[in-house]
């Protein structure tokens, strides 16, 4: 497709995968559009759509000085514009899918764009109590300052995707295939928990298409809480919980994750 020039100029793609009917993906916060590439091959009958996201492998001019405030606001209304390009070309709602902080966007881009429905795997949203008591972008940007790019990165790895510890971390993360281009987005990841940090989840969500919040019962705590927070707050929704999964669980079982989510938008997307 064609780059959408998005904000003062700046050009934004995609990649997208297979035929069939559209679903657009959005990652996380720490992981780069390649965090998708174990889960497209599961979701045959759809051409998958995947994101390049603002601040996230693209510079924007006032990437670094965005109001966190503004963050979230920004990405959502990039997903409203993909979501309208994609309708354009297909002549069809798209359906999203999205993992985090990815869900919380898709789940905030509904609320004002016409798509066919929602998937949202624990969506990057704090119980008030512990949003109250957050720190993890500063202690982030102060080691980020401090030029310990990989310490700042780990924090993240420690408190949301493994908060009941790993053994021997640093070997683990050198294995992981996508760890550099975690590394590579630390800023990018404190500008995201900044917004995370500052959010609010409203009694209800606006969002009148079909929605699944998904959640895995191995990630922390407050991410199943919240969860089922944003469940609650959903006119339309349904709640899946799978055993044993943690936050990261479209990439720790991608062919489960994806089974679910081709389950609830089967009869809701148009397959024509």
């Amino acid at each position: 497709m064609q780059p959408i020039r998005f904000e003062r100029g700046t050009e934004l793609s995609d990649e997208r995968f297979g035929s069939g009917a559209p679903l657009l993906c959005c990652h996380g916060g720490m992981a780069p559009p390649a965090y998708w590439d174990a889960v497209v091959p599961h979701l045959s009958g759809y051409e998958v759509v995947v994101p390049e996201r603002p601040g996230f492998g693209t510079c924007l001019d006032d990437a670094e000085t965005t109001p966190a405030e503004a963050v979230l606001e920004r990405e959502a209304e990039y997903v409203r514009e993909l979501v309208d390009e994609i309708r354009e070309a297909t002549g069809r709602d798209p359906a999203l899918f999205g993992h985090s902080y990815g869900a919380l966007t898709a789940l905030e881009a509904a609320t004002d764009a016409r798509v066919a429905a929602v998937a949202a795997y624990e969506p990057a949203v704090l119980p008030e109590a512990y949003r109250s008591e957050a720190d993890l972008s500063e202690r982030m940007a102060a080691l980020i300052e401090a030029g310990e790019r990989r310490e700042a990165v780990k924090r993240y790895v420690e408190q949301v995707l493994h908060p009941g510890g790993i053994d021997d971390l640093d070997a683990w993360l050198d294995e992981w295939p996508v760890w550099p281009d975690c590394v590579a987005l630390a800023e990018a990841v404190v500008r995201m928990n900044r917004a995370v940090e500052r959010y609010r989840l409203p009694t209800r969500l606006d969002v009148d298409a079909p929605t699944v919040v998904m959640a895995g019962t191995g990630g922390p705590d407050f991410l199943r809480e919240s969860a089922r927070n944003v469940h609650d707050a959903l006119p339309t929704s349904r709640f899946v919980e799978f055993d044993a999964l943690g936050h990261g669980g479209p990439s720790e079982d991608p062919e489960r994750v994806a089974d679910a989510v081709d389950a609830f938008l089967r009869d809701r997307v148009d397959h024509a």
